[in-house]
């Protein structure tokens, strides 16, 4: 792999909190897809050099949680007023009819297309739709177009052993597996695709959808057991609105927190998506255990469920990143706009003073890495992985900044990037991805939406 230098940057933000967040010195080296040296440095012979004048360089954003699925579920009207619980069964239960390979492959697409194009290189997908005799493989689908757009891919393999009583009528594609069955497929595909490495380009995380809902409760130890023995991490939701508090105190006599701590599901290889009704004392609990949140703010405002304490935690020393969730539930399930909500929701409800810039970006780059076990990933310095987002600020958005290197978050909107890396990849050149033919993947989106009726 050549090496490159990014030359004559405005500002380069490293993702590190703190007063490491930003760096001195205009220029970025990258030798073997690792970034070898910051500071004012001179080209060397043969060095391929990428002018990053009046452009500001991120680290790539590391999204936690998403539903690549789900991309072909945007603004469906049946759904689009709902909160949480009515709005599953209305859209992910009810579409999971059209769940196959060709769309599946087809919504993942679009959504690798969308975060990439605002500067993700790093996605953690939650997947969840698998059921007995499938017949296709979705963990390798994801994985396939991962790789043909360069990215870095953590599949959350989810699943069901058991469904909610609310989701009458579902479709055949929603039918819950075996726990064998599950435990089996799971650790195939970590056979087949899990890289323990700190700037792996696949990895695989355990991830039922659901502690409180998908599973039986004397499974939970079980696939925590599991996943401990296959050296991979742990995920799912929690807390994502009252009716996870209600149904843990009612059932379990206890918070959703205390049920998944007591079924050995807390730890620093812990994390869970949400946990918008976190109280105090479980704030408490998440920073003592070490177990980390998938912070998304946009899908918790989309759906009504509230804002999550995501700010506590983090001045509590607890581990916070940011997720999109499903496109389902965002319509804007971009890394750009999930970083400016962040920044934007919090201050709202506790000051202008709780939520910096480089607060929001340090939970979009750093702190996501640090939940996925990414510890190559996610921060500008030397000995990391190079993935690279420079934007270009030359658009009237960005006129008369003072501090440009806030811009692409506290601006908003579709930063333009100039040129995006992954693993020193080049993935994006002047907001384009090479190959990507764009007329032709909006004709396959509008033609599989209008087959999409319910």
């Amino acid at each position: 792999m050549n090496s490159f230098l990014i030359r004559n940057a405005s500002a380069v933000m490293t993702g590190l909190p703190g007063a490491a967040a930003r760096v001195k010195g205009s220029d970025i080296r990258v030798r073997g897809g690792v970034i070898e040296a910051i500071g004012n440095l001179a080209p060397e012979p043969g060095e391929t050099l990428h002018d990053a004048t009046d452009c500001v360089v991120y680290p790539g954003w590391v999204n936690t949680h998403h539903h690549l699925f789900q991309s072909l579920t945007k603004g469906i009207p049946t759904g689009i007023n709902l909160q949480l619980a009515p709005w599953l069964a209305a859209v992910p239960v009810a579409y999971r009819r059209f769940v196959n390979e060709d769309t599946i492959r087809l919504a993942a697409r679009i959504g690798i297309v969308e975060l990439l194009l605002s500067g993700c290189t790093t996605i953690a997908d939650h997947h969840y739709a698998y059921w007995p005799g499938m017949g296709f493989d979705s963990s390798g689908i994801l994985f396939d177009e991962a790789q043909r757009f360069g990215v870095r891919f953590v599949l959350m393999r989810g699943g069901a052993t058991r469904v909610r009583e609310v989701d009458v009528n579902a479709p055949p594609e929603a039918r819950p597996e075996t726990i064998d069955g599950m435990l089996a497929s799971i650790e195939a595909d970590v056979a087949r695709f899990h890289d323990p490495r700190g700037d792996g380009m696949r990895r695989m995380i355990m991830a039922p959808t659901t502690p409180t809902f998908s599973v039986h409760e004397h499974e939970l130890p079980v696939l925590a057991a599991a996943a401990r023995k296959m050296g991979v991490y742990m995920h799912s939701h929690l807390s994502e609105q009252g009716e996870y508090d209600a149904y843990c105190r009612e059932v379990h006599n206890c918070t959703p927190l205390e049920f998944v701590e007591r079924n050995q599901w807390t730890g620093s290889d812990v994390f869970f998506a949400h946990l918008v009704t976190c109280t105090p004392p479980e704030v408490e609990a998440l920073a003592r255990t070490r177990t980390g949140m998938a912070h998304c703010p946009q899908s918790n405002c989309r759906l009504g469920s509230g804002i999550a304490p995501a700010v506590a935690l983090y001045k509590a020393g607890g581990r916070v990143g940011l997720g999109v969730d499903g496109a389902g539930s965002n319509e804007a399930a971009d890394m750009i706009s999930e970083a400016h909500m962040a920044w934007l929701v919090h201050r709202s409800r506790h000051g202008a003073a709780s939520v910096t810039v480089e607060d929001a970006i340090h939970w979009g780059t750093a702190g996501g890495a640090d939940l996925l076990g990414l510890d190559k990933v996610g921060s500008i310095a030397p000995g990391m992985a190079a993935d690279l987002i420079i934007y270009s600020l030359d658009h009237p958005r960005y006129a008369g900044l003072h501090d440009v290197a806030i811009g692409p978050v506290a601006a908003g909107g579709q930063a333009h990037v100039k040129r995006g890396f992954c693993n020193g990849r080049l993935v994006v050149e002047d907001g384009r991805i090479p190959g990507l033919d764009v007329p032709r993947l909006m004709a396959d989106a509008r033609s599989t939406v209008s087959r999409m009726i319910i």
